[in-house]
């Protein structure tokens, strides 16, 4: 187990590469492998954000549309729909920094601290918002319930793509206390089952990754239990191009891109480039990826392209995280 005084040293290992630009972030490569667990959790938080940036200028395109307009969509280049700014992030990103900072001053998931703080992010005006992450927050608003109502139909991918804050804060807890803060703060906005499960499942993924499992043992000890579970989540038969901002869709479109790949960039370009929820499929897969391969593998020209006070932001709250998460260790 990692002390918290090991962890913030490691943090300003982690976050010097990160917020140094492009030419030389290489020359910390090395101090970076001796904080493994950091490394994995900061690579990614980094990866959420990168995913999120590369997948936003192709969001709601068709593959066939990106290959017109873009051939293959490489770099973090902006525009899109929201005509972002080169390396600017959407709510993906946005919303998930604004969940961790509640987590970090509740000290734990508090489902009313979250919803506040979300309700916060949404008067701040966000580059973007979901039509059910919007009405649920309304409904906190008007009812001071941090829980909306359960609701079939409410099984979008709002919850599911600001996980991270939640696998980082409860590392090394118990699955029972894990699956109870990823509840907590779903259920603010998305209280459905087959949220529920996506949430519960790339928390475990991240958290497997980040303790040094590979790819095979994650799968088998989370993709398939998800399977079991919960059949339409089945990814194996057909490809699945174009996702929707439905959980099933985006989950299938990240799994069968993260497990046909085998490496960081692979991974991002294989997801964004079938298009539809791009930014979301993106960051999830960011998330997972950067979990599974490291810092080292993140291209430069990718973090020297993300915003930096972004960049800087997922640095110091996943090493912020990681020492909540080893202060509440049993």
């Amino acid at each position: 187990m990692l002390r918290t005084g090991a962890l913030s040293t490691a943090a300003e290992t982690a976050g010097r590469r990160a917020d140094l630009p492009a030419e030389s972030h290489s020359k910390s490569r090395t101090n970076a492998r001796t904080a493994p667990l950091l490394d994995k959790a900061t690579a990614a938080y980094l990866g959420l954000a990168i995913g999120d940036a590369l997948g936003a200028t192709v969001e709601f395109l068709t593959p066939n549309e990106i290959r017109q307009q873009h051939g293959v969509h490489r770099e973090l280049s902006g525009g899109g729909w929201l005509h972002l700014q080169a390396g600017r992030v959407t709510d993906d990103t946005t919303m998930s920094l604004a969940l961790g900072e509640a987590i970090l001053a509740s000290g734990g998931v508090d489902a009313q601290a979250v919803a506040a703080a979300l309700d916060a992010w949404m008067r701040s005006k966000p580059v973007d918002i979901g039509h059910t992450v919007r009405r649920n927050l309304i409904h906190f608003r008007d009812t001071g319930n941090p829980e909306a109502v359960a609701c079939e139909h409410d099984a979008g991918n709002g919850a599911a793509m600001r996980t991270l804050p939640v696998a980082l804060a409860s590392y090394g807890q118990a699955a029972a206390t894990t699956i109870l803060g990823s509840r907590a703060q779903a259920h603010v906005t998305h209280h459905n089952a087959l949220s529920d499960a996506a949430c519960e499942t790339l928390i475990f993924m991240v958290q497997d990754f980040l303790a040094g499992h590979d790819a095979g043992w994650v799968r088998e000890q989370h993709v398939a239990t998800l399977l079991r579970e919960q059949p339409l989540f089945a990814f194996a038969r057909k490809r699945r191009d174009n996702p929707s901002g439905y959980i099933v869709e985006t989950m299938q479109a990240v799994l069968q891109a993260f497990f046909a790949t085998s490496s960081f960039e692979e991974c991002l370009l294989e997801v964004v480039n079938r298009g539809g929820d791009a930014d979301t499929t993106g960051a999830i897969a960011g998330m997972l990826a950067g979990a599974r391969y490291g810092l080292q593998a993140i291209p430069e020209r990718w973090l020297g392209a993300l915003d930096p006070a972004i960049r800087q932001h997922c640095t110091r709250q996943a090493a912020a995280l990681l020492a909540l998460s080893q202060a509440g260790a049993p």
